[in-house]
């Protein structure tokens, strides 16, 4: 017996993105909700999806607004933001507002398609979170803090390793500047501390640190940590 399709919820108010994403979308097994703005989203909320793709440019209400209140109302529910190329601060304040990603306009369908995987894979993890997570040659025991990279056990700063924890927990998700420094730090902390214990960590993970295949940079926004798979 065939499981029944996830659910996604497409919140966008220019119809030619909604019929792109209803064909994509359905071609690749899901079933498509969508809504022209704020006020219907919220009504198909009551339908349960699985994950939201929410465009922040909305008639009738602030994206942003939205997101909180789609929280709000389902606290796990993933959510991927379209949002402009140029809209740097709209994609960091979505993130630090709790969305799990984003995607940038246009965008390909593979590229969307990869993100909410990834989305839908960090929810399952938070659901019932691995002990030992593995990428590639990496892989990271949380319950006895052992970090290998092949065979070789690596030695982190505790730093270091909270750094790595964090990023683990979120596999997948972009992380914000501001998200890691209030998780790492007590007290206001300078950015740059931040990108020296990033460096510090690629330097010991990494194969070419200078060419990163874990640890991604999102350029002005903040880190992101490969999902396996």
């Amino acid at each position: 017996m065939n499981s029944a399709p996830l659910k996604i919820l497409v919140i966008d108010d220019e119809p030619p993105i909604r019929k792109l994403l209803r064909m994509g979308l359905t071609a690749h097994g899901y079933e498509v909700l969508d809504a022209p703005n704020g006020k219907a989203a919220l009504a198909l909320l009551d339908r349960e999806p699985a994950l939201v793709i929410l465009d922040l440019g909305l008639p009738d209400v602030d994206g942003l607004d939205l997101l909180t209140r789609i929280r709000q109302r389902r606290e796990g529910l993933p959510i991927v933001v379209l949002s402009s190329r140029d809209d740097e601060a709209g994609k960091v304040a979505a993130l630090d507002l709790g969305a799990d990603d984003y995607v940038t306009k246009p965008f390909g369908m593979d590229e969307l398609l990869a993100r909410m995987r990834a989305a839908l894979r960090h929810q399952l993890q938070a659901q019932g979170e691995r002990p030992v997570f593995q990428l590639g040659d990496l892989s990271v025991d949380l319950v006895r803090r052992i970090v290998k990279v092949g065979e070789r056990e690596v030695k982190l700063s505790p730093k270091e390793y909270d750094l790595l924890r964090l990023l683990v927990q979120h596999a997948g998700k972009v992380l914000t500047h501001r998200f890691l420094l209030q998780q790492l730090w007590d007290e206001p902390t300078d950015p740059q501390y931040l990108r020296v214990y990033v460096r510090q960590l690629r330097r010991k993970i990494e194969a070419d640190p200078e060419r990163p295949q874990y640890i991604k940079t999102e350029t002005g926004i903040g880190y992101r940590l490969r999902a396996p798979g």
